[in-house]
């Protein structure tokens, strides 16, 4: 173990450890012994394709397949071959994955539980972002259009960032037409305990509060004109820094279900346009409305995780071309981009301590690919590195891949929201809160 941590990074060791690969296998027994792949080398070779460098995928695959053979010299040596690698990695079942990234994340969590802490929250934003996947006649069936006439099929992305070090916590990945409401619903009950989840103006509805409060958590939510809030009494607007509101929508209130009692606060922005936060945190000593606008401000660092997952893997586009492969491929991928950031947060402080900090993907991901050059360069034996070079030469004088030609659709500028729409709670409503639901009057 401490000899691959100087070679090859710890994120194969230090975080990928024996029992997180046992967790991950326990309840999934494979159907049937494949010939020359393991689940296990499956996985760390379509890790180390991810954080390898190469123009093609037959050379990132080359590179990574001789990484595994040089520190497992006395396992089974997996097939050499880039097709049977992919007909292997679509039989692995996804639940599998998905009990990995169970397992790493409570690795993260024994970590860095005493460290992970600001202002008496865990800090999580959540976002979504479309990923782009190569025009492949299955996955334009399968995936349909998403955008634009003639744009190309793509997956949706959503992802919970813990703040302010921009580390990824989980994600769930789906067609490019899935909704980021449903991912999210989905990934609440992997949130830390004492969880604030900071997200933009999109994520606003009644049912989403009320099961982000069912989770045992806290919000911070940026809201639009499309909110429309009530008053206990009439205020000027213009003097308004935050205060309780009423969130009843009309449908709502037609269902007979209760009203939520939050607080609205107005924070200046950038170029005097202000921001409207809505928070289920109605104590003021717990989260003032300066600690909002900070760690609102900390969002940010959620489009730095997608940059860095597009532009420093890179993964502006995904490899596969049919659905199966797509799907694992963007999961592990994104699981590779966890290890790395988790290797670059990994400080401690001087009373010894874990605390994250913000490190740099992209010398955390050339310390990667260094360190995989000296591993191929010393622990290969003279065969072995002829048989590698062999297969990277063929590769690289390979012919180049299909080239095909879309219009790019255009993007429009955002604009940012409009403010909420605040009225004094007419007497009717009150009368009916008080007689029907009287605990929320209270």
């Amino acid at each position: 173990m401490r000899n691959h941590s100087t070679t090859l990074p710890a994120c194969g060791t230090h975080w990928l450890t024996a029992q997180v690969w046992k967790q991950a296998q326990q309840g999934h027994a494979p159907r049937k012994a494949s010939s020359r792949w393991r689940r296990h080398a499956l996985v760390t070779v379509l890790l180390l394709m991810t954080w390898a460098s190469g123009d093609s995928e037959a050379e990132r695959f080359a590179t990574a397949r001789a990484v595994y053979v040089a520190c497992h010299q006395h396992d089974k040596r997996p097939g050499k071959t880039l097709q049977g690698f992919h007909q292997a990695l679509a039989q692995v079942p996804r639940p599998v994955l998905h009990a990995l990234f169970a397992a790493v994340r409570g690795c993260l969590r024994r970590v860095w539980h005493r460290g992970w802490r600001c202002f008496g929250f865990v800090v999580v934003a959540c976002d979504g972002s479309r990923q782009e996947c190569p025009r492949s006649a299955e996955l334009e069936k399968r995936l349909g259009c998403c955008g634009k006439k003639h744009s190309a099929p793509m997956l949706f992305m959503t992802t919970l960032v813990l703040l302010p070090a921009a580390l990824l916590w989980a994600w769930q990945v789906g067609p490019g037409t899935a909704s980021e409401h449903t991912h999210l619903l989905q990934m609440l009950p992997l949130l830390p305990r004492h969880t604030l989840l900071v997200a933009d103006a999109f994520y606003q509805g009644y049912d989403l509060y009320q099961a982000i409060v069912q989770a045992k958590a806290s919000f911070l939510v940026r809201v639009s004109s499309k909110a429309q809030l009530y008053l206990d009494h009439r205020r000027p607007l213009a003097r308004f820094r935050e205060g309780l509101v009423w969130y009843w929508p009309e449908k709502m209130q037609e269902q007979g279900r209760p009203p939520l009692r939050l607080r609205l606060l107005r924070v200046r922005g950038k170029q005097r346009k202000d921001v409207w936060l809505l928070t289920n945190v109605l104590d003021a000593a717990r989260l003032g409305w300066r600690e909002a606008a900070l760690l609102y401000r900390w969002r940010w660092h959620t489009e730095g995780v997608f940059r860095t997952y597009k532009r420093t893997l890179p993964k502006v586009k995904l490899w596969s071309r049919t659905e199966a492969l797509v799907y694992r491929e963007a999961e592990v991928s994104l699981l590779a981009l966890q290890l790395l950031l988790a290797q670059g947060a990994t400080r401690r402080r001087q009373d010894g301590a874990p605390t994250i900090l913000r490190g740099s993907p992209r010398r955390e991901l050339l310390r990667t690919r260094g360190a995989m050059t000296t591993v191929i360069g010393t622990r290969l034996g003279p065969r072995q590195r002829q048989a590698y070079q062999r297969q990277l030469a063929c590769v690289q004088a390979g012919s180049g891949g299909r080239k095909v030609r879309r219009k790019w659709p255009r993007r429009k500028d955002p604009k940012a929201p409009k403010p909420p729409k605040i009225r004094v709670l007419p007497w009717r409503l009150k009368a009916k809160i008080h007689k029907r639901f009287p605990a929320a009057a209270t």
